[in-house]
């Protein structure tokens, strides 16, 4: 029953004014997007940024043919032995 009584004061430890204060990045992030540099946005954030639009691309393409293969092969009768 005495953990029961704990809880209120965890619980205001968790939220507490105390904790350490996270510094806004996003200025820094808006200033690298905004950037009049001719790149796409997909391409101004570096490196893995790039990665991720491509593995998306990747598997949006290969998707959508496997989709249309399946598609072909479901609408084609198939022949009576």
């Amino acid at each position: 029953m005495n953990h029961l009584l704990r809880v209120p004061i965890l619980a205001s430890r968790a939220f507490s004014s105390s904790a350490r204060q996270l510094r806004n990045k996003v200025p820094e992030a808006q200033k690298i997007f905004q950037a009049d540099n001719g790149l796409p946005v997909h391409i101004k954030g570096g490196t893995g940024d790039m990665l991720l639009y491509w593995a998306t691309m990747t598997l949006t393409l290969t998707g959508t043919c496997y989709s249309l293969y399946w598609l072909l092969c479901a609408s084609m009768p198939k022949k009576k032995a």
